[in-house]
């Protein structure tokens, strides 16, 4: 990891990226703790993009940590595997991230944001919508595949482990009203109250289709997951479909988008 990256706070993300949790309470505290650090990094502070996106995340697994204790999956050793795999994936990218030009390991998708925390163009919610596309068009997928073959289990629709995926869209629609009108300005807010739920809605479908999408690459990654150079295109071909998407968020006419 480049030494001047995260400026003065590089010994902190260092130390904190050395954790790898094992569990859903663990993934929580170290997104806390990432959050904390994320608030001191230069030059813009709590005001940087990936503050956005990982509050956001945060609020999510906040939510499956909640019906995890209150027993509301079919196969909770499931969902906890995949909360880990899925995590891994993002604290994965931030260790592999080295700066514009100089991470060759971090996916394209996610170098399309960490590059925006230098500023100065910083939006708060396409950066967060750039976070979760990077999430989940890119990372879930692989932390799908890699979920089920821990586990022994192949990705079926209507199966239980399929069900309390869908069950993640309710704990996004619960949380997307609340965490959007967090990201707006006041001219957005007083638009957005004139449109009433319709922007609430139709963000809850988007994140409901993305993560669709998300189940049946994972099935199309699973039947060559033992051929190397077949997964290697998917990874690749994710990720340059993601980064593109990412790229139009974060642009100018990202901001009319959403």
């Amino acid at each position: 990891m480049n030494q001047s990256v995260w400026g003065p706070v590089q010994r902190e993300m260092t130390d904190l990226l050395q954790g790898h949790p094992d569990d859903v309470p663990a993934v929580v505290e170290q997104l806390k703790e990432l959050q904390s650090i994320l608030g001191h990094v230069p030059p813009l502070l709590r005001e940087n993009p990936l503050c956005d996106f990982n509050q956001l995340y945060l609020t999510i697994t906040e939510g499956v940590l909640e019906r995890l204790y209150a027993g509301k999956f079919k196969d909770p050793a499931f969902l906890s595997r995949l909360d880990v795999e899925f995590a891994t994936r993002y604290f994965d990218a931030l260790r592999a991230w080295a700066g514009a030009g100089t991470s060759p390991r971090c996916p394209e998708v996610w170098v399309c944001l960490f590059q925006r925390i230098g500023g100065p163009d910083c939006r708060p919610l396409p950066s967060a919508c750039a976070g979760v596309n990077a999430h989940i068009n890119y990372d879930l997928p692989f932390a799908l595949v890699t979920t089920f073959d821990h586990l022994g289990r192949d990705p079926i629709d209507d199966s239980d482990q399929h069900h309390d995926y869908l069950e993640i869209n309710d704990i996004f629609a619960d949380a997307i009203p609340g965490l959007r009108r967090g990201y707006l300005e006041k001219w957005q807010l007083l638009i957005d109250t004139m449109n009433g739920c319709l922007d609430d809605w139709w963000q809850g479908e988007a994140v409901e289709y993305t993560r669709n999408v998300a189940w049946r690459n994972a099935q199309k990654l699973w039947g060559v997951r033992h051929d190397m150079l077949a997964t290697d295109r998917e990874r690749a071909g994710l990720d340059r479909t993601a980064a593109g998407l990412s790229k139009l968020l974060l642009s100018p006419l990202g901001s009319f988008l959403q």
